[in-house]
């Protein structure tokens, strides 16, 4: 079995996942502002890695709450009120409520590379632009 087959043979069932692995297998550039591949996919949550490539505007996800490990590169974020930007750098733990409206308005090092879990699941189309001007689903993140 490949390494790829028996990554997605725990996707299905859980079981050890090779974090820095993962993160390492991202592209340098991308035509959205995430990538992404999930390792978990349940109806009652989703484990995920994602790249950002990009500052990444105001939003929110309607259908769950999202919590974010920092793995690599530096930047800020905000929750609810831009006034609130603060830094991230690896080790840090964001957490966004479903519907609160946040941000990663500056990367400050690449790349940046967060471990999401995601309760319940997030669907990929789950993000609303404050200003839909910024942004689509379709634009906002792709799967790897």
């Amino acid at each position: 079995m490949t390494d790829e087959e028996h990554l997605m043979t725990m996707n299905r069932t859980g079981g050890r996942f090779d974090l820095n692995r993962i993160a390492a297998a991202f592209p340098e550039t991308a035509d959205t502002m995430l990538l992404d591949t999930y390792l978990t996919d349940r109806p009652e949550a989703s484990i995920r890695v994602f790249r950002i490539y990009r500052n990444v505007p105001p939003h929110y996800h309607t259908q769950c709450d999202e919590v974010l490990h920092v793995l690599s590169g530096e930047g800020t974020f905000w929750i609810d009120d831009p006034a609130e930007e603060a830094p991230f750098v690896p080790g840090h733990l964001l957490v966004f409520p479903r519907r609160a409206v946040h941000a990663v308005p500056r990367i400050l090092r690449d790349p940046v590379t967060f471990l999401a879990i995601d309760t319940p699941r997030r669907a990929p189309d789950d993000v609303v632009f404050v200003d839909p001007a910024e942004g689509t689903p379709s634009g906002f993140i792709k799967s790897i």
